[in-house]
């Protein structure tokens, strides 16, 4: 029997428009500066193309995989899917959304929806430890892409 997929969710407002809060989201070389969750993005951002990317949540173990890009939508969506091991065991789909407020300001939603078997092994870590790294990241981002605003 399946098990129902479980999902984080994180959001801010960023006091800038999409475009440069876009601009440092897709910076990757740029990541080890400033970015405390996803120490390293390696690859081309494209469809269908695999990247390499290093995750260290807060106190709990750091990991790399490579994910496969499903949407890099310019501005607007940076979505991955990434795999322990097999597919099945324990898939996650991260997705980072921005949307323009209209007002000079952007709202980024970080989220990840997890399935797979071993899911349930995880959940506390994912609830704790993933969710305090998206939050970081989140602030992180946003007082990077302010201050350039400077």
């Amino acid at each position: 029997m399946a098990k129902q997929p479980k999902e984080i969710s994180t959001r801010i407002v960023i006091n800038a428009p999409a475009s440069k809060v876009w601009q440092v989201l897709t910076d990757f070389a740029q990541y080890p500066n400033w970015n405390p969750f996803i120490k390293s993005i390696t690859g081309e951002a494209k469809v269908g193309n695999t990247i390499v990317a290093r995750i260290e949540p807060p106190a709990a173990q750091g990991m790399t995989f490579k994910p496969v890009v499903l949407a890099f939508t310019r501005n607007q969506e940076f979505r991955w899917k990434g795999k322990l091991l097999i597919k099945g065991l324990f898939d996650g789909e991260h997705i980072f959304e921005l949307t323009d407020n209209g007002n000079g300001t952007t709202t980024l939603v970080q989220r990840e929806v997890f399935t797979g078997i071993l899911v349930p092994l995880f959940a506390k870590m994912l609830d704790n430890n993933t969710l305090e790294g998206f939050k970081q990241m989140n602030e992180a981002l946003k007082a990077r892409v302010e201050g350039a605003m400077q």
